[in-house]
């Protein structure tokens, strides 16, 4: 069972309860934590079990880029608006860099995402 951390920017939380719905019979294997809007709404659409870390802007990234560094997510799902400036954009950019430095396999986007879970089919 891995860990697996979901978070997602506003405009692109459809698009992750779309691809996690689509996927639910892999993430229900595995131990999932999300930023706070972002896992209350999977909750709401998926019924999972997810643990919830405060909203992004309030600390959630800084508070799974905690858990990165620790070695307490074994894998990071961020659907990431990349046209839209973010308030907390020094938030992201630390959980990116901790990601790398911790080498914790971080999707940005569906089609990395659909790899990652391509991988835990195996």
């Amino acid at each position: 069972m891995m860990k697996i951390a979901l978070i997602a920017h506003d405009k692109k939380k459809p698009e992750m309860i779309s691809f996690v719905k689509e996927h639910l019979n892999i993430f229900k294997t595995h131990e999932l934590y999300a930023t706070g809007t972002t896992g209350a709404l999977l909750v709401e659409h998926t019924g999972l079990n997810i643990h919830l870390k405060k909203s992004g802007p309030l600390g959630g990234d800084q508070e799974i880029g905690s858990m990165v560094a620790n070695q307490l997510i074994d894998m990071i799902i961020f659907f990431r608006d990349p046209l839209t400036a973010q308030p907390h954009e020094p938030d992201v950019s630390a959980l990116l860099r901790l990601s790398d430095h911790y080498e914790i396999p971080l999707a940005t986007n569906i089609s990395t995402a659909k790899l990652f879970i391509a991988a835990l089919e195996i």
